[in-house]
């Protein structure tokens, strides 16, 4: 099998290959529509880069299975060694805003952990990267979290996660919420310290924090699911029960004062 830092090297060619086909199409009122059972909207962008992204890959890993947004559900993922896990535009909502705020999420897992990952912002010319037993870095640079505790932390999460039913005693949380629209880069900025943690009380996509999770654990944060357990990834429901990804003085409290 190649090492990891190959399955890297090899995501960040097809991130980067993946950047000028979104931007082909981005504030370009791309054709839009709504996934069926309220699950989001996707565009013709999200395929066309899905579509590239998954014959550069598969075309040089042919034995490693696929788990995309935008594929159909192919089950002998689940008996490869190793399997692609992409978001081939995470964010979709801003790119169709033509915001900058998107994201092409990559990750290639082996068993149930993430060995290689890429977060790259094509808009804005940034890619964090990445591989198991490696540094996290941003365009080639090492990247740390915040060593911030729980009050006046700025938390990247949506509104009804700082509701009172989630947090014990009924009380809410003494941190600043603030919101980014992709997942996956909501996660590098938690691992590059500009937000102090990243929160999720409900399931969340494997496609969207697979190669972020990583990123912020080789940057020196925890990333875990919302009970505090190891993420588990490449698993047939392709989803994780909620997170928390913070430093670990953070983490710590941020998981004892949950509900």
């Amino acid at each position: 099998m190649p090492a990891p830092e190959e399955d890297l090297a090899l995501l960040v060619r097809a991130a980067q290959a993946a950047g000028p086909i979104a931007l082909s199409f981005w504030r370009s009122e791309p054709k839009a529509w709504d996934k069926p059972d309220d699950a989001g909207p996707v565009t013709e962008a999200d395929l066309a880069v899905n579509d590239a992204l998954q014959t550069m890959l598969t075309g040089a890993r042919s034995d490693y299975g696929w788990l995309s947004e935008e594929s159909e559900a192919d089950a002998s993922r689940l008996d490869a060694r190793r399997c692609f896990i992409i978001d081939p535009i995470d964010g979709t909502r801003a790119f169709i805003a033509g915001q900058q705020g998107f994201a092409h999420s990559l990750a290639v897992a082996e068993g149930d952990r993430i060995i290689a990952a890429v977060v790259h912002l094509p808009a804005m010319e940034m890619t964090f990267t990445a591989f198991a037993d490696g540094p996290a870095l941003l365009d080639g640079k090492p990247i740390r979290p915040s060593t911030a505790g729980l009050r006046d932390a700025r938390v990247l999460t949506y509104k009804s996660a700082t509701e009172p039913e989630h947090w014990k005693d009924g009380r809410t949380p003494p941190f600043r919420r603030e919101f980014r629209p992709s997942l996956a880069w909501r996660l590098c900025l938690v691992a590059e310290g500009r937000f102090d943690a990243a929160l999720s009380v409900r399931g969340v996509w494997e496609w969207d924090i697979a190669a972020g999770s990583l990123i912020a654990q080789r940057a020196g944060a925890l990333a875990t699911d919302r009970h505090g357990h190891p993420m588990r990834f490449n698993s047939p429901r392709a989803m994780v029960d909620g997170m928390i990804v913070a430093g670990p003085r953070l983490h710590q409290e941020m998981r004892a004062g949950m509900a």
